[in-house]
């Protein structure tokens, strides 16, 4: 099989998820029914808080990562849909852990969970969803597979825990910023997509490709999200502009800017980011800070290198709708930004 190169097509209209929406439509289903059924529990409240953020409009990435690479892969069986649940256990509970953790109010548009029902319950429901999570993984008896996730699921706490040490410090280096997300964020869209190469038992080659399209997909998705925050409004993102700034998050736009930026500036963004700056008129100064030092455009700039490294990954495999619904998944990821 000779590789084959694909450029992020900057001149499509408007890239979209629906090609991969529409491949794995019927998996999904599937899934969702596994999803269903695991979140239940003779404890009311379990269902109640899990349904809220599970069923609260998110896009299903992740999962649907899983099943758009077994189609890559031509792979025929229905393990998959118990570990691309699996993976949406992973995701929601560590999204439960993280509003704890950064005393979010919005997600995806939806007060959080934590803010409706406290942070002990949306702490102990994580932990029951990690669980559910790990026996679907001891459930598809592959040691491998549970190796995959359940390191991933070490690498995203270990991430966490990074972010932690370094909250309300605006002079972290870039290459730390970038463990930190590849960490919480890429490690589990690279196993997403591992373990559908090791249910379809194919070679260490094709895992190992659709390992890098994951963790550099994941990579360019984050940044992304650390760009338009400064560029976008609820309606794009899910939650309001200018939230990782309130929270005092410095993002990679910030790093950037506070590095260029010359002692007034930097000042300002050492205030703002321990929490001493962050009122609507400081947002907008903000603003002008990460567009002047081009710190926005650069963050961009790396997410679309991070794209291109995804989309070179898939060049081992075969042309098909499943590898051009997910090169156009890399483009939606980069194009959310424009």
């Amino acid at each position: 099989m000779s590789a084959t190169i694909h450029r992020i097509d900057s001149s499509r209209a408007q890239p979209s998820l629906e090609p991969m929406v529409q491949l794995v439509a019927g998996d999904l289903n599937l899934v969702n029914a596994v999803i269903l059924s695991r979140m239940q529990s003779e404890i009311p409240l379990i269902p109640e808080l899990a349904g809220h953020l599970i069923a609260g409009g998110g896009k299903r990435m992740r999962p649907m990562l899983t099943l758009a690479s077994a189609r890559l892969l031509g792979y025929l069986g229905s393990r998959h849909h118990r570990l691309a649940a699996a993976v949406e256990f992973i995701h929601t509970a560590t999204l439960l852990h993280d509003d704890v953790v950064d005393g979010s109010d919005l997600r995806r548009g939806k007060r959080t969970a934590n803010l409706i029902w406290g942070n002990p319950a949306s702490v102990l429901v994580g932990d029951f969803l990690f669980s559910r999570s790990f026996e679907l993984m001891v459930e598809d008896g592959s040691l491998k597979v549970l190796s995959i996730l359940a390191g991933a699921s070490a690498i995203i706490a270990e991430g966490e825990v990074n972010q932690l040490t370094a909250a309300r410090r605006v002079d972290i280096p870039e290459e730390r910023y970038l463990d930190i997300i590849g960490a919480k964020t890429a490690a589990l869209f690279a196993a997403a997509c591992r373990v559908a190469a090791v249910v379809a038992e194919r070679p260490e080659a094709e895992e190992l490709a659709l390992d890098a399209y994951g963790r550099n997909l994941g990579i360019a998705f984050q940044l992304v999200d650390d760009a338009i925050d400064y560029v976008s409004d609820a309606g794009t993102m899910g939650k309001d502009a200018g939230d990782d700034f309130r929270e005092g998050k410095a993002t990679l736009p910030v790093i950037l800017a506070y590095a260029r930026g010359g002692a007034e500036d930097r000042a300002f963004w050492k205030a703002a980011i321990e929490g001493h700056r962050n009122r609507d008129e400081d947002f907008v100064h903000a603003i002008e800070l990460v567009r002047s030092t081009r710190a926005v455009d650069d963050t961009l700039a790396r997410a679309r290198h991070y794209g291109q490294r995804a989309i070179d990954a898939l060049g081992i495999f075969a042309n098909g709708k499943a590898k051009d619904a997910m090169v156009e998944a890399v483009e939606f990821a980069i194009a959310r930004a424009y």
